[in-house]
């Protein structure tokens, strides 16, 4: 089916998920829209996070997309099951898929989660787990300072690194979980920085990956996969600074990005 994948993010994070698609799906096509304007949503309220999750919706279903991904963990936690309700096209969250992939990893089932103050708040992520494993014992920790520096580009460096230092150590002391979940899909383009603070004893799970295969199996059962040859040619749209999101854009996909618009989003 020649229509493409919407995909969703606050930001830049959802590129982590988008990078996923692309390697796991090559044929098809993606459409991104990252609202960096307005990010980071994990501070705001969850009506304000739906307002502006239905927003960006509402964009990309003018775009005749087949298929929606909600590449951010707040907006996930938030509005994933008013949009399955309302829209007509298969919607995924990254939340329940890095739940499966934390659970698998994990051998003493003390699983550690990172995210914004909104995804924590909304316990979304010990819920899912405890659904699927009710002896898990889940850590988590919000982590606001990660997303405005990512937005920032600051993904290395002696900045970088004392900030996630200083941000995890309370996670750091109840040393007993053997599994990370990052839980915002901003924080995968710092994980060599929180692999290293957090030790190599701990598997640091993003959701991307598993996301991408959830993706190709719905899209296999609903007979929406492409089927013809081709390089697809993806869309990226940004509602803030073109500069930072290309130049992040193109070191994380390791390509360089040929169609990077400001896009302008409204309720109506």
């Amino acid at each position: 089916m020649d229509q493409p994948i919407g995909v969703i993010d606050s930001g830049v994070g959802g590129l982590t998920v988008a990078s996923e698609l692309m390697r796991q799906l090559p044929k098809e096509q993606l459409i991104y829209l990252g609202d960096t304007l307005r990010c980071p949503y994990g501070p705001r309220p969850k009506e304000e996070v739906i307002k502006y999750t239905w927003e960006m919706v509402n964009f990309l279903l003018k775009k005749n997309i087949k298929i929606l991904v909600i590449a951010c963990n707040t907006a996930t936690a938030f509005t994933l099951e008013q949009l399955r309700t309302e829209l007509t096209i298969p919607v995924i969250g990254v939340i329940q898929p890095g739940a499966r992939a934390a659970i698998k990893m994990s051998q003493n089932m003390r699983i550690g989660v990172i995210g914004t103050e909104g995804t924590i708040n909304s316990n979304a992520y010990p819920q899912a787990l405890k659904a699927i494993n009710s002896t898990i014992r889940v850590n988590d920790l919000a982590c606001p300072r990660f997303v405005p520096m990512v937005e920032d580009g600051i993904l290395f460096g002696p900045d970088a690194y004392k900030v996630v230092s200083e941000t995890l150590k309370p996670l750091k002391e109840k040393n007993h979980i053997d599994t990370l979940i990052l839980g915002c899909t901003h924080y995968p383009l710092i994980r060599d920085i929180i692999q290293e603070v957090i030790g190599d004893h701990v598997n640091v799970i993003s959701s991307g990956e598993e996301t991408a295969r959830e993706v190709s199996t719905i899209m296999g059962y609903n007979k929406k996969l492409f089927n013809g040859n081709r390089i697809p040619e993806h869309q990226f749209f940004t509602t803030g600074r073109l500069d930072v999101f290309q130049r992040i854009a193109n070191n994380w996909l390791n390509q360089p990005i040929k169609i990077v618009e400001n896009a302008v989003i409204s309720s109506n």
